[in-house]
């Protein structure tokens, strides 16, 4: 789809405005994720906005709790790169075709961030940011890989209480949502804050950060009812 078949929607505009340029040293990672690591497989992430009932809202999966990786983590769409993928959108749009079932032609592409890296998967990782001008439906394609689709209004994620920090095993440390019983954290907690922050649209995700709690009590914060 090219950028002029759909209109981009105002409160979406300033994050499309402000991709082309970005650089990875504005977003404030981690050391870990610039650095360069021989033979990281490239992979990429969807990071997929539409107009929903409840405003604007951000698409996330729930991991299987049976895989070898990230078992049971809420994440973006996305995967590791095929011979066949002629970019790093092209490797976002199929993989969550696979994961979700979403239909790609009603998504435009607005641009991606940085490669990043997962040096424990060794995964060299590019966020794919893009507008679902046309919403399909999306649900679980295969059990095997994802135990839940959720199309999350941004005003849920961001509501008041629902930001707090995260301590995880091995030192990690880094932001984390809680939404719909789920635990938003690690890699796809750290690209939301920097899309949004990138796009205007954080809001009040700040209230609460600087509460850190321990991986565990971080799930049963986000299990509370």
């Amino acid at each position: 789809m090219s950028a002029g078949s759909a209109a981009v929607p105002a409160w979406l505009q300033p994050l499309a405005d402000a991709l082309p340029g970005v650089m990875a040293a504005d977003l404030d990672w981690r050391e870990d994720r610039l650095a360069a690591v021989d033979g990281a497989r490239p992979a990429a992430v969807l990071v997929l906005f539409a107009d929903g009932p409840a405003g604007p809202e951000v698409l996330l999966t729930e991991r299987a709790g049976t895989l070898r990786q990230h078992s049971g983590q809420v994440a973006f769409p996305g995967g590791r790169g095929d011979a066949g993928d002629a970019s790093p959108a092209a490797t976002a749009l199929r993989e969550a075709a696979e994961e979700t079932g979403l239909d790609p032609a009603g998504v435009l592409v607005l641009g991606s961030l940085p490669q990043l890296l997962l040096a424990h998967s060794r995964h060299a990782v590019t966020p794919v940011v893009a507008y679902w001008w046309r919403p399909s439906a999306v649900g679980v394609v295969d059990a095997a890989e994802v135990a839940r689709v959720e199309r999350v209004p941004l005003a849920e994620l961001l509501a008041e209480g629902n930001r707090r920090r995260v301590r995880a095993p091995g030192g990690y440390s880094g932001p984390a949502f809680a939404v719909r019983g789920l635990l938003v954290w690690g890699f796809t907690a750290e690209v939301l804050v920097r899309v949004l922050a990138l796009g205007g649209l954080d809001g009040r995700a700040g209230a609460g950060a600087g509460t850190a709690l321990s991986l565990d009590e971080a799930l049963a914060w986000a299990a509370r009812p």
